[in-house]
């Protein structure tokens, strides 16, 4: 048996208990095999435990490590680090949990908010750099550790009872249409929900759109007074937070360049 046969059948037998490739492997001749299986899975459940200690508490320990097996079945690890390996978890918790959409959501923050924590580092874009700026044709630059998810339940008040010791409040819906924005200002990382107009204009500076293009779209959401004063308050808590990392001018006619 070729060595790269032999790690796959290893691998085989790690994620989906695969008699045939532990019988190839040595069977009842290597009980060590089990040893590497329960290694293997027991590391993934710290993993998981590890990125998500609120919501362990919230859910308490037989539904979160009940919770832990299925995603480790369903999503073996497929990244160089075992950090990545808890982005999924979220996901596997919308399926589990469909009818209580704070586990997911409550999820989703702890890993965002370590994630934004080991982001790249970058400088917040200082207002002078707006003095000399074209403004229609602005495109600015998101922090690396911005985070954005579409947010269904109160998911944000929970984690800050639980985080602080507190009694958490009761899980709730949220009207439709709010998310959670996840950043880090210097060595803090930070969170707020915001409305569906804010998230929708995250989304169009994250996909490029020039700052004219922006503008547009808030006058025709919200009015062309109300629009004007709406991108300027935005821009300027993005500013304070640190959320803009950069600015360029866009080349060109249409989208930027």
């Amino acid at each position: 048996m070729s060595l790269l046969a032999m790690q796959r059948d290893l691998r085989d037998w790690l994620r989906h208990d695969a008699a045939q490739a532990a019988a190839r492997l040595g069977g009842e001749t290597m009980p060590g095999l089990i040893v590497y299986q329960n290694n293997y899975r027991a590391q993934l459940m710290a993993c998981l435990a590890s990125a998500c200690p609120q919501l362990r508490l919230w859910i308490g320990d037989d539904a979160f490590f009940a919770a832990a097996a299925t995603h480790i079945d369903a999503a073996p690890p497929s990244d160089w680090t075992l950090d990545a390996y808890p982005a999924g978890f979220p996901a596997t918790l919308a399926q589990i949990h469909a009818d209580s959409s704070e586990i997911a959501d409550l999820a989703w923050l702890e890993i965002a908010l370590a994630d934004a924590f080991v982001a790249a580092d970058h400088a917040p874009l200082p207002p002078a750099a707006l003095a000399d700026l074209t403004w229609d044709d602005a495109v600015f630059l998101l922090s690396p550790a911005l985070r954005l998810r579409d947010l269904g339940s109160n998911a944000p008040a929970i984690w800050s009872a639980l985080s602080a010791g507190e009694e958490p409040p009761p899980a709730a819906s949220l009207r439709q249409g709010e998310a959670l924005l996840v950043w880090r200002s210097d060595f803090t990382a930070c969170f707020r929900t915001i409305d569906a107009l804010e998230a929708s204009t995250l989304a169009a500076i994250a996909a490029g759109q020039r700052f004219g293009a922006i503008c547009a779209g808030l006058v025709a959401a919200a009015g062309e007074e109300r629009g004007v004063a709406l991108a300027g308050d935005m821009l300027g808590r993005w500013l304070r937070d640190g959320v803009i990392a950069g600015v360029r001018q866009a080349v060109g006619p249409g989208a930027a360049a």
